[in-house]
């Protein structure tokens, strides 16, 4: 599989939008490899955490975000769901799975009825391991401040906003990967 294929098919043209997916995706993509790379303990599947990582955030198109150059429909958080069916479609569920499940520090189905989310209704948790590493190592990185590597305490700031599931998750990984 060559991601950079998908991302050429649904990013055709060389503008402010592609520019900030390749960047935010090639920063969540090293981290991820530096984490597989000192914890071989582990046994992630590095071709498959960079690939994933390269395309995490492929649906972030179709999302109405103006800041980062989308100018879909969708709300943001719908991003991962939608970039799941895109990768659903090209015949990668592993993928899809990445994508559907990095939103926050993943997604419980208690906090998605609890704050009415307009996504699946169903845990949207990051189970593989390659899926935690994913999703812990994109909480790193905005897509606003694509040259800031945000600090584990900044990391865990943004993610309070939305609940103590997720910081408890992600102070567990950063445990584990750190």
């Amino acid at each position: 599989m060559n991601y950079q294929d998908i991302i050429d098919k649904y990013y055709p043209e060389d503008n402010e939008l592609r520019h900030i997916l390749m960047v935010h995706s090639r920063s969540v993509a090293d981290k991820a490899l530096a984490i597989v790379d000192q914890h071989p303990e582990l046994k992630a599947d590095r071709q498959f955490v960079e690939e994933a990582s390269m395309l995490h955030d492929i649906g972030i198109f179709r999302c109405d975000a103006e800041g980062i150059y989308c100018f879909g429909t969708e709300p943001y958080i719908c991003h991962g769901t939608i970039g799941a069916e895109l990768m659903r479609t090209e015949g990668f569920p592993r993928h899809a799975r990445v994508c559907e499940r990095h939103t926050g520090a993943g997604l419980s189905l208690q906090e998605i009825e609890r704050q009415n989310l307009p996504v699946p209704h169903r845990d949207l948790l990051p189970e593989t391991i390659e899926e935690q590493i994913i999703c812990y190592a994109d909480k790193f990185f905005s897509k606003t401040k694509l040259t800031t590597e945000k600090t584990l305490e900044q990391a865990i700031l943004s993610l309070s906003k939305f609940g103590d599931e997720g910081v408890e998750r992600f102070v567990k990984w950063s445990k584990r990967f750190g």
